[in-house]
């Protein structure tokens, strides 16, 4: 038997290791839970637990702060348009490949 596993992606991080990973300060992530930018899974003994996705979320708030010197009250709005603009665009694709199959 090998000892070979595939990767496995934890189901929760903890705030030190979504700081870690996403590069910034623990008290950056807090104040991004404060701010209502990133929800924790729950606080549970050893503190807040969190998506693994958390630290993309934190990257792309930071990216849309710095790089579109939007405030933290606009975030949420941005962050929103951007889901739906790709739920659109994906939805465009089915479209168009239902369309392309129908007219074979």
């Amino acid at each position: 038997m090998s000892g070979v596993y595939p990767l496995a992606y934890p189901w929760r991080m903890n705030l030190e290791a979504v700081a870690r990973s996403a590069g910034v300060h623990p008290d950056v992530v807090m104040r991004f839970v404060d701010l209502d930018l990133i929800r924790p899974l729950g606080d549970s003994p050893g503190g807040p637990w969190f998506s693994p996705r958390s630290p993309e979320l934190i990257g792309r708030v930071m990216r849309l702060h710095s790089e579109l010197s939007l405030n933290y009250a606009a975030i949420p709005l941005v962050l929103d348009l951007l889901v739906r603009v790709d739920a659109l665009e994906r939805r465009l694709v089915e479209i168009t490949q239902v369309e392309g199959t129908a007219s074979r």
